[in-house]
């Protein structure tokens, strides 16, 4: 965890909250902490005298960020100025006299800095596709004129007045399928034509064609039919309004004429193909991502899966449910937001607060509400602590596992009452967290949702949860690493602080931890299982027949069980919180079949037994020769140099029987009908 901040300015913003500076200086372990009524106006200079220390400072106002920003640049050798809004979070709220523990928990995750994310370029030239049904496309497209280089695609004309001047290319299709993004869309048009130069009354067209191509960069869509893409509110360069609604289509307008030149976005994910387990030998295993995508970024790829960065609108789902963690969030990483929820949860219990409920919310939608609750209600609840993230479906069991474990009570996730994207990935994880949840001694109903858009129902909704204690031995540990060594370290560290632990807990289908069950019988030892597992959870060993299990790294993919060729293997889906520290352990082990010739070991030896049964006396090359069935029980090089030895005929195969033709079915069919035939 990063040092607690050293230098705090906290404001009262004249009078209108109240201040508890002491609450703050336990929660941040003796910071300096200087209170203030209007630090942006009267009390200005003891902000630049602060600043001009040079030192790590964090303000505790968002609103005047600007003002306080310009000041400190005065200095160019001070430390940059971390600001983090607690009034609307904490202290303008019916509960805010008890806020203290609450104002230390947020500077304390404020402090947390969060690595650098790499960035996805975009470009776009301003080629423009107009796309509607009549005439307010083209109203649209004289808007646009002369800002982008504009083309109307109109479906289905009927009677369009022909222009004057052809300012723009005006001509029919539809649109049949579409792919892309900003700056590089494809679309595919049916019924394509350009208009005949000498249209009079109204635009006639050439003959039509189908399969057409389109290549643009911006795609304005007025046609008000489906969408062309999935989540079409979320692929950059797609716009869409209703026709009929003129201020929605000006909207759109002048937001398409904004979309030149290059943009920067994000790159959501981070990706590692090489512990993806979608797939082995073409059998398809895990699909989670696949299955959760909004937007269709994502895309097999072989034995992996592939992310289209352009496309990717960062809804983390992919992330949240990866079971190896070949998938991971970038904004935050999964450990930096851990981090994050470390120091928050930690001040607010070393400052004196209890059963701390987490929210989380993103910015767009749920900081507003916030604000809106804040400003015209009763606030938040002094124990409800607001985390803001970039998307609420990047959250994944890690991050609540330690929010649990650092001593939380209670978690929600704030959403829209009708989310832009479908929230399936959420619900599984909360569905995953809330059986390990009961199964180690806490009440139920500890994770929900909050789907709102009315601040006021968000502050029933926080002040309807009961209060419970969390855990009776909060975790401190601190986590850094890969996605799926956090996962491991944060459900650890869960057991260890939780009221009631036990060692294994049942988990849902589809849950990314278990072990697998062999029908030990049916299992001839194959081993075609070890060489599909991507993690490594089934072993073999070179010396003898021998299936190992290490359940700590099986992900419960599937594939074992899709590859094995008897069916013998059934996925038990479970939290053996023992299986970190415990041994691979054995499924089945055989003795080894010995050459005969040679002694030495190749193979199984109820298996070899069991084809030598079978085959002699049943097939040509086998019967009335004991030497050619030896040749089963030999290795591979002593098979070879018996059968140059007693100089084996593989093409000594008896005559195969003649072909059976359609006169041959003919001629049987006539000679029985002639045999059943009563005489005359």
């Amino acid at each position: 965890m990063a040092e607690r901040p050293r230098n705090i300015l906290i404001c009262s913003c004249e009078d209108t909250m109240q201040l508890d500076a002491e609450a703050v200086r336990r929660g941040c372990r003796g910071a300096e902490v200087t209170a203030g009524r209007q630090l942006c106006r009267a009390e200005l200079d003891r902000f630049r005298t602060a600043a001009a220390t040079g030192e790590p400072l964090v303000v505790a106002c968002t609103q005047e960020a600007p003002l306080f920003s310009e000041v400190a640049g005065e200095r160019a050798d001070g430390n940059p100025v971390t600001f983090v809004n607690v009034r609307e979070s904490a202290g303008w709220s019916s509960e805010g006299a008890k806020a203290g523990p609450k104002m230390a928990a947020l500077i304390a995750a404020a402090s947390e800095t969060s690595p650098d994310f790499p960035l996805v370029s975009l470009s776009s030239e301003g080629v423009t596709l107009v796309y509607g049904r009549d005439e307010r496309a083209i109203e649209a497209a004289k808007l646009l004129a002369e800002h982008l280089d504009v083309t109307v695609l109109i479906s289905k004309p009927d009677k369009l007045e022909p222009p004057r001047v052809t300012d723009f290319p005006i001509v029919k299709g539809t649109i049949k399928s579409a792919k892309g993004y900003l700056g590089a869309f494809e679309l595919t048009v049916d019924d394509y034509a350009a208009p005949v130069p000498s249209s009079r009354g109204a635009l006639t067209f050439a003959a039509p064609r189908d399969g057409a191509l389109s290549r643009c960069d911006i795609v304005l869509d007025l046609s008000g039919g489906a969408p062309l893409f999935p989540a079409f509110d979320l692929r950059d360069g797609y716009l869409r309004a209703d026709p009929n609604d003129p201020a929605a289509v000006l909207k759109t307008v002048l937001k398409a004429r904004d979309l030149v030149g290059g943009f920067d976005k994000p790159r959501y994910i981070t990706f590692t193909e090489s512990i993806c387990a979608h797939s082995r030998s073409k059998i398809v295993g895990c699909r989670r991502c696949l299955d959760l995508c909004p937007t269709g970024a994502i895309s097999p790829a072989g034995d992996h899966v592939a992310i289209d960065a352009n496309i990717c609108a960062g809804c983390g789902q992919c992330a949240a449910v990866c079971p190896t963690g070949a998938a991971s969030y970038a904004l935050p990483p999964a450990d930096a937001l851990m981090r994050k929820l470390r120091a928050m949860l930690t001040a607010y219990r070393e400052a004196g607060g209890a059963r701390a409920i987490v929210l989380f919310h993103d910015e767009e939608h749920g900081g507003e509400l916030i604000d809106a609750l804040a400003r015209h209600g009763d606030g938040l609840p002094a124990n409800v602590l607001p985390l803001s993230v970039n998307e609420v479906t990047q959250v994944g069991l890690e991050a609540l596992a330690a929010a649990f474990a650092y001593g939380a009570s209670a978690a929600r996730f704030l959403l829209r009452a009708k989310p832009r994207h479908d929230v399936a990935g959420l619900a599984k994880t909360i569905a995953l967290a809330e059986p390990i949840l009961t199964g180690l001694g806490f009440k139920p109903t500890r994770v929900a949702t909050i789907e709102t858009d009315d601040p006021f129902a968000l502050g029933d909704a926080l002040r309807a949860i009961e209060p419970a204690d969390g855990a009776p031995r909060p975790a401190s540990f601190s986590a850094v690493g890969a996605k799926r060594d956090v996962l491991r370290l944060s459900l650890r560290e869960l057991h260890r602080a939780a009221p009631a632990p036990v060692d294994i807990v049942a988990l849902p289908e589809g849950a990314p931890f278990g072990t697998v069950k062999l029908n030990v019988e049916g299992c001839t030892l194959c081993l075609s299982c070890v060489s599909a597992c991507p993690t490594g959870a089934l072993s073999d060993d070179p010396d003898r027949p021998v299936l190992r299990f290490a359940e700590d790294a099986c992900v419960q993919c599937g594939l074992c069980k899709a590859t094995c060729p008897e069916k013998v293997i059934i996925l038990v889906p479970q939290l053996d919180f023992r299986a970190a520290t415990a041994s691979t352990r054995v499924l089945k082990e055989e003795e080894p079949a010995l050459c005969i010739r040679c002694s030495k070991p190749f193979g199984v030896k109820s298996s070899v037994e069991r084809v030598a049964a079978k085959l002699e006396g049943q097939h040509w090359m086998f019967k009335n020769s004991a030497k050619r069935l030896d040749v089963i029980k030999m290795c591979a090089d002593c098979r070879v140099i018996a059968m140059s030895e007693e100089k084996f005929d593989p093409f000594g195969a008896p005559p195969r029987p003649n072909p059976r033709t359609t006169e041959d079915y003919l001629r049987e069919r006539e000679a029985l009908e002639r045999a059943n035939k009563p005489d005359s």
